[in-house]
């Protein structure tokens, strides 16, 4: 999932490597997933098998702090959360999404037991703030290390601008916001529109008459270099959906850490990514939408400016480079508390 790669993997990597010992206890099967070929509840099963013998280990190796990604289940249940609560020195809780809206009971009691909240933006903070003033706010980053920049002298020429959009199938939905104004660009120039998403099932109840469609498979090998072929990045998301308020802009931030600018929906903490329109544009309605595309379709030079802008904020908010010393220094002091 994109905050156990994202907002996990990374980072015990660097703790590895100033001399921490560092344990990543998966889920398995996967957290949001079970076996086809063994069913859902005997997966489940096996699933809260493998989560009690983390416990049993955490208890016999009596770890100075328990890092736990989200939740351990997604489900209303915290006994286990409670079970490592008391087997560990302090108990680190990682929200990077509005999971509380899903489970509200069970956060409002699982969030004051933690020692220390890590939020992935400030409209987390705001809102884990009444029940635990022990914050910490780490954004979800990128490593700049990987992704380094796209190559600026193979800029698209006005026959081969591609607009891009990356994620999940679930989360394909949003593209709808743009649709309308993807429609209008399309009859007034030509440009691909480029899916990389594991499943466009979600297209069909889309209206993308006249948009030419290109979409793949999204492999962890590929992501950076699929990346790096937009010229144009995009994140829509509703506006009334109070989930979308709590997204943490990753979508975005790994568009502009390859330098290529985005057009993103001015929801949550998406405004403040783009920097007062320095790194891309925000678009409210389907008119600004279709602006925005064609200021940046029409330029490759502004194109080439906001991208790198967006790169440079990417690197200096947004990487676990810059991020990685704060998050360090916070579990430090945690634990010599």
């Amino acid at each position: 999932m994109p905050s156990s790669r994202f907002r996990i993997a990374p980072y015990a990597r660097h703790f590895r490597a100033e001399g921490h010992t560092v344990v990543v206890a998966h889920s398995f099967p996967q957290k949001y997933d079970y076996f086809p070929w063994m069913g859902f509840r005997p997966s489940q099963l096996l699933k809260r098998t493998v989560r009690w013998w983390h416990w049993l280990r955490s208890r016999l190796q009596r770890f100075d702090m328990v890092f736990i990604d989200r939740e351990i289940f997604d489900s209303e249940s915290m006994d286990m959360e409670v079970r490592f609560r008391e087997s560990c020195g302090k108990l680190v809780l990682d929200l990077d999404d509005a999971v509380f809206l899903r489970y509200p009971e069970k956060f409002h009691a699982l969030l004051p037991m933690a020692d220390l909240v890590v939020c992935g933006n400030r409209f987390l903070m705001e809102k884990v703030r009444p029940l635990n003033q022990s914050l910490c706010h780490i954004p979800t980053c990128v490593e700049m290390a990987r992704y380094t920049c796209r190559d600026y002298n193979q800029i698209a020429d006005s026959d081969s601008l591609v607009i891009g959009w990356m994620g999940t199938s679930g989360n394909l939905p949003y593209l709808s916001v743009a649709a309308e104004a993807l429609r209008v660009l399309a009859t007034r120039k030509k440009f691909e529109l480029r899916l990389v998403v594991p499943d466009t099932t979600a297209l069909a109840r889309m209206d993308l008459r006249g948009v030419r469609v290109v979409s793949g498979p999204w492999t962890a090998e590929r992501e950076i270099a699929d990346l790096k072929r937009f010229d144009i990045g995009l994140m829509p998301l509703f506006p009334d959906q109070e989930w979308d308020l709590y997204k943490c802009g990753l979508k975005m931030i790994q568009y502009l850490a390859v330098g290529v600018p985005a057009i993103a929906s001015p929801v949550g903490v998406n405004a403040e990514i783009l920097e007062n329109n320095q790194n891309g544009f925000s678009a409210s309605t389907a008119e600004e939408w279709l602006d925005a595309l064609e200021k940046l379709a029409g330029s490759a030079s502004l194109r080439k400016t906001m991208g790198l802008r967006g790169r440079q904020t990417v690197s200096e908010r947004y990487s676990i480079e810059a991020c990685y010393p704060i998050l360090r220094d916070a579990l430090r002091s945690l634990v010599e508390r």
